[in-house]
């Protein structure tokens, strides 16, 4: 063989084997811990006895302006806000991975932690959903949140509470937060019966009341459409009733499915505002557990819909999803790791739904396995925590680099344990945002939103639309740790 030959041959062998062993190394044990340390992170309100010892009580007046109790929660990103809509999709998502991959988080000790990370989620919803027909869907507004860097033991920014009613609807964020309540009774089914009942009751009224006052959340609460406006709620409402059939096997739930024959079409992204492809597997899952009672071939369109959305996803339809050279999936450029782990939890649920029955995905004319789907599942997982062209973990403290400049607000000041000295709304900047100095507080478990198209990630506390980690990314995360981690 010519030198040169030879060459090239030993070369792509030693990258061939770089990706074999990185693979290899990857640890999903200690990913699945650190995804859960994130949420002890974000709390908002009176902490508990917990593991991330640099937090510290903060927001304990929240609700007061309304002469209610809406603390706890969690923070939605690296900012102070509590906004309702996208933390309800957290929570629904983080339930659905808690259901389908219990058994692999009783196998890693994290059950507990899985569950306490719902429950501090739920009881916030439970505070705020303090009548059949009232919710309040957010904490303080990003506009006078932002224009502070401060550390939330250090608040002095409004904390104005928002809510919607049978006077100012909000169908989307009442059918989101529904969903999360339906999905969390059946996580909490066999360790908590009646918290799992609270979860049921709260689920079905919010149900009702998203079907009987129809409207888009933002129109009834402007400030929060700045920041997380809805596209519409047909969506949730159809999150909502599949996740309440899942919970009590009530036909009521799917005759709503059935009367309304909209199966959402074909989608290219499962996100906290578009739901179409969660409704889509998870009527696939009821549908391979022979769920439905009757032979309706709408189930079998939702499940048409949730293939077309896979196959372009694993690389295997007509119009692929586009992966970075470094093979990153790539949708958008603001936080582009929230669709990947959205898109592997719907994908690792798939995958199992199939293995039970023995079943293949068809792509085209192509079969794709249940393992090959796991495989893909991966290889995204692989990536994020570190297997990329940058050799960088994009879940912080996870790993031997990662981003040390996080856009966080408590991440990036001395703790108040160690410095009780209140840090100003622009002293946070000039002292902490524009340091050069990595954070003094790792968060672990955070996943930042990820490189661009070309793989490419600069570690600034200004790039928020990539170094931050907001609550969206890790929700699904955990079910899909688990689910890898064997």
């Amino acid at each position: 063989m010519a030198l040169p030959n030879l060459l090239l041959l030993l070369c792509f062998q030693c990258i061939f084997l770089f990706f074999i062993q990185s693979h290899a190394s990857v640890d999903y044990s200690q990913a699945l811990t650190k995804s859960l340390l994130f949420f002890e992170g974000q709390r908002s309100g009176k902490l508990p006895s917990q593991r991330i010892q640099w937090r510290g009580d903060s927001a304990l007046k929240d609700g007061s302006d309304n002469g209610i109790d809406l603390t706890g929660g969690y923070y939605d990103a690296g900012d102070n806000v509590k906004f309702g809509f996208p933390l309800a999709f957290t929570m629904t998502t983080l339930a659905w991975g808690i259901i389908e991959f219990e058994q692999n988080l009783v196998s890693k000790n994290e059950l507990g932690h899985a569950l306490e990370a719902l429950k501090w989620g739920c009881d916030y919803f439970l505070k705020a959903h303090v009548a059949p027909d009232v919710l309040y869907v957010e904490v303080g507004d990003g506009f006078t949140d932002h224009e502070c860097w401060m550390r939330p033991e250090d608040m002095t920014t409004p904390r104005t509470s928002y809510r919607v009613d049978a006077a100012h609807p909000g169908s989307d964020v009442a059918g989101e937060t529904s969903a999360a309540f339906a999905a969390a009774s059946i996580a909490f089914r066999k360790s908590d019966p009646q918290y799992a009942d609270v979860l049921l009751d709260h689920a079905k009224q919010l149900f009702q009341f998203a079907n009987d006052h129809r409207g888009i959340y933002q129109e009834s609460v402007p400030v929060a459409g700045k920041f997380y406006a809805s596209s519409g709620f047909d969506d949730e409402y159809q999150w909502a009733a599949i996740w309440l059939f899942h919970a009590t096997d009530d036909q009521t739930y799917t005759d709503y499915l059935a009367d309304l024959g909209n199966t959402g079409g074909v989608r290219s992204l499962f996100s906290w505002d578009d739901k179409w492809v969660g409704v889509q597997t998870i009527v696939s899952k009821l549908k391979i557990e022979k769920k439905f009672d009757d032979q309706n071939p709408l189930w079998d369109k939702y499940e048409s819909e949730m293939v077309q959305f896979i196959c372009p996803t694993i690389q295997r339809g007509s119009n692929n999803v586009q992966m970075s050279p470094g093979g990153m999936l790539w949708w958008q450029p603001w936080n582009n790791f929230q669709y990947t782990t959205s898109a592997m939890l719907v994908i690792a649920a798939h995958a199992d739904h199939l293995a039970s029955v023995g079943a293949t995905l068809m792509c085209d004319s192509v079969t794709v396995t249940p393992g090959e789907l796991i495989d893909f599942v991966q290889s995204q997982v692989d990536y994020i925590l570190g297997v990329n062209p940058q050799g960088m973990s994009y879940m912080v403290g996870f790993g031997s680099t990662y981003p040390v400049k996080f856009h966080h607000r408590g991440a990036s000041m001395p703790s108040i344990k160690s410095d009780p000295t209140l840090i100003g709304c622009k002293d946070g900047f000039e002292k902490y945002f524009y340091s050069a100095a990595p954070n003094p507080n790792v968060l672990e478990g955070a996943v930042v939103g990820g490189p661009d198209a070309k793989d490419q990630f600069e570690d600034q506390r200004y790039n928020f639309q990539q170094s931050e980690g907001p609550t969206v990314n890790n929700g699904p995360l955990v079910g899909v740790l688990a689910r890898l981690a064997v």
